[in-house]
C-alpha cells in the first residue's frame, strides 16, 4: 500500500515524485517508457528559462521559486541543471511576446533592456533582426537540460525512499475503498492518492478534462555553425523571435559537442496527433522550412541540418497549464496541458503537487491554472 502514486515520470512526475518521498510520503511511481526517453516532452537536451514571462505576468513567483529549485535539485544530485547565459525576446513593438515580456518584468521589477535591431546586432553581429524589431534583454534568462533533470529527480526519489518502475504501462486504475487500485501487466498497487502526470498521454485518463486537451508534434532541429565560436555561451543568449505566423522561431546558444549542432525550433508549429502513431521522422520540407526561417534572422546557422527530432506538446485551449486536484475527486492531482512552455517549471509542479496531494492546497499562485476553468469547461 503506497500514499502515493505517480502516473508518469518525464519532467513533472519524476519532480513529483521525488518531492513527495522527501516529505516522508511512501511514493510508488510508473512509466510506460524507459527512464528520459525520447518519445513525450521532456527531451531534446535543453529547454529555455526566462524570468519575464510573456505568457502573463502571474507566473513570475512560480518561475522565481523554480530558479531557486533547479539550483537546489542541481546540488542535491551534484548536477548543472540551470545554465544562465542571457535571453533576447524579440518582435515588433506591439508583438506579444515583447509586450507581455515587457509587462512581467515591469509588473515584477526584473532587470532588463529594450534594444531595437540596431543595437541588437551590434551586441550580437549572429542575429539579424529586420529594421522595425525590438528586443527586451534579460540576464536572468537561460536553459534547462530535461534528459538530466529527469534522471536527477528520479535518483532523489530513489534516494528519498520512493519506488520506480520504469518500462512499466499503467493499465488503468479505479477507486476502491477510500483509495485507488492502480493496475499494470506485473502487478496492481493500492494507493490513498495518484497524481496524473502523464504528459501527451494525459487526457487519456482525465475523462472529460481531457477532452480539453489536444497533442501536437513539433520538430527541433540542430543545425551545424559557420564558425561554432561565435555561438558558444557568453557569446548569444538563448532567443526567442515573434512573428506574424506566430511561428515563433526560438534558439540556444551552442554548447556540449559541436558536432551536434546548435538547437533551434518553432515554439508554435505543429500539428495535431495521436502519441502512439505519431510521424517520428521530420521531413526535408520541415528542415528546408526552419533553414528559410534562419536565413533572415540566423544566417550562420542556415546551413547544413546535423540532427532532427520530435517533441510532443499537450496543449490547453488558453495554453495555461492544468495543474490542481481533479474536479470529480480531490485525491486526484493533476499536472498536464504544459502547452509547450512548462518544462522551466518542473521543480515548482513537483512541489506544488507535493502541496496538493499531502496538505490539500499551496501557497503557491495556482488560480491561473485551475481544472474547473471556464476555458477548459467549454472545450470539454
Amino acid at each position: 500500500m503506497a500514499d502515493v502514486a505517480v502516473i508518469g515520470l518525464g519532467g513533472m512526475g519524476s519532480a513529483a515524485a521525488w518531492h513527495l518521498a522527501r516529505r516522508g510520503a511512501t511514493v510508488v511511481g510508473f512509466e510506460r517508457f524507459p527512464e528520459a526517453h525520447a518519445l513525450g516532452s521532456s527531451h531534446g537536451e535543453s529547454r529555455v528559462i526566462r524570468e519575464a514571462y510573456f505568457e502573463d505576468p502571474a507566473y513570475v513567483p512560480l518561475l522565481r521559486r523554480a530558479y531557486d529549485l533547479w539550483e537546489e535539485t542541481g546540488k542535491a544530485s551534484q548536477t548543472t541543471l540551470l545554465t544562465l547565459c542571457g535571453g533576447l525576446m524579440m518582435g515588433r513593438p506591439d508583438d506579444d511576446v515583447v509586450v507581455g515580456s515587457t509587462a512581467s518584468a515591469r509588473r515584477w521589477g526584473i532587470a532588463h533592456e529594450v534594444l531595437d535591431a540596431g543595437e541588437i546586432h551590434h551586441r550580437w553581429p549572429q542575429l539579424t533582426p529586420a529594421e522595425g524589431l525590438v528586443g527586451l534583454y534579460e540576464h536572468r534568462s537561460g536553459f534547462v537540460p530535461p534528459e538530466a533533470s529527469v534522471r536527477a529527480h528520479a535518483a532523489l526519489a530513489r534516494r528519498a525512499g520512493a519506488e520506480l518502475h520504469f518500462e512499466t504501462a499503467v493499465t488503468g486504475w479505479h477507486r476502491e475503498g477510500q483509495g485507488f487500485r492502480v493496475e499494470t501487466a506485473e502487478r496492481d498497487v493500492h494507493a490513498d492518492r495518484l497524481v496524473l502526470a502523464a504528459g501527451s498521454w494525459a487526457g487519456r485518463w482525465l475523462g472529460a478534462l481531457g477532452a480539453a486537451l489536444t497533442v501536437r508534434r513539433v520538430p527541433m532541429f540542430w543545425f551545424e555553425a559557420d564558425d561554432w565560436s561565435r555561438y558558444e555561451v557568453g557569446r548569444l543568449p538563448v532567443h526567442v523571435w515573434d512573428d506574424p505566423e506566430r511561428l515563433r522561431l526560438y534558439g540556444f546558444p551552442a554548447h556540449g559537442d559541436p558536432a551536434g549542432g546548435v538547437k533551434v525550433a518553432f515554439f508554435r508549429a505543429g500539428g495535431e496527433c495521436d502519441p502512439d502513431e505519431v510521424d517520428r521522422v521530420v521531413g526535408d520540407d520541415e528542415v528546408d522550412a526552419m533553414r528559410r526561417h534562419l536565413a533572415a534572422r540566423v544566417p550562420g546557422l542556415a546551413g547544413r541540418c546535423l540532427d532532427a527530432r520530435v517533441c510532443l506538446y499537450t496543449d490547453s485551449p488558453d495554453e495555461h497549464f492544468v495543474l490542481g486536484t481533479h474536479p470529480e475527486d480531490d485525491r486526484i492531482v493533476v499536472a498536464a496541458g504544459f502547452s509547450g512552455h512548462g518544462f522551466k517549471f518542473v521543480p515548482v509542479v513537483g512541489e506544488i503537487c507535493a502541496d496538493l496531494t499531502l496538505a490539500g492546497h499551496t501557497e503557491h499562485p495556482v488560480e491561473l491554472f485551475s481544472p474547473t476553468r471556464a476555458a477548459l469547461r467549454s472545450s470539454g
